[in-house]
């Protein structure tokens, strides 16, 4: 018998709503990050207590418009992941963190997902899970407040 709690598969019809969610959320994102190279981060909790993590790297541009992806397997992972988060009956809590590349420091907001939709996340809270552990080398992040993706 499994330590673990079993995950239960969520009906055809909540995940193709969270698909719709997802889908929307990532246009809105791509949207409120505007041009730049960006990293989408995803960590989600599961309720079989399993922590699992998507990342993505995006290229965007608006003159003309465009938008690359790194790497389409990290994508694609990234997004099913986003969909079962949204989805929420097998994710117990889960974090976005967007970083751009900028001078003289990358930036980064963060987002929780919450009643099948993201929000941005407190700026302190950010603020102190982006910052690196003492003595560990890593590029220190400027925070700011996620923009609200606001759900059609």
């Amino acid at each position: 018998m499994s330590a673990r709690p079993e995950l239960t598969r969520p009906d055809d019809t909540a995940i193709s709503a969270a698909m719709r969610r997802t889908l929307t959320a990532l246009a809105l994102l791509v949207q409120a990050l505007g041009d730049g190279e960006h990293t989408l981060n995803l960590v989600a909790a599961r309720t079989d207590d399993t922590i699992v993590r998507g990342q993505a790297d995006l290229s965007v541009g608006t003159d003309p418009m465009r938008l690359a992806v790194l790497d389409e397997d990290d994508f694609d992972k990234l997004r099913a992941l986003l969909v079962f988060v949204l989805e929420g009956s097998t994710v117990r809590s889960a974090v976005l963190v967007a970083t751009t590349a900028a001078e003289p420091r990358p930036r980064a907001c963060g987002w929780t997902a919450r009643s099948g939709w993201l929000h941005p996340m407190d700026t302190a809270e950010l603020r102190q899970a982006v910052s690196p552990c003492p003595g560990v080398p890593a590029v220190e992040r400027e925070v700011y407040a996620a923009p609200v993706l606001s759900l059609p």
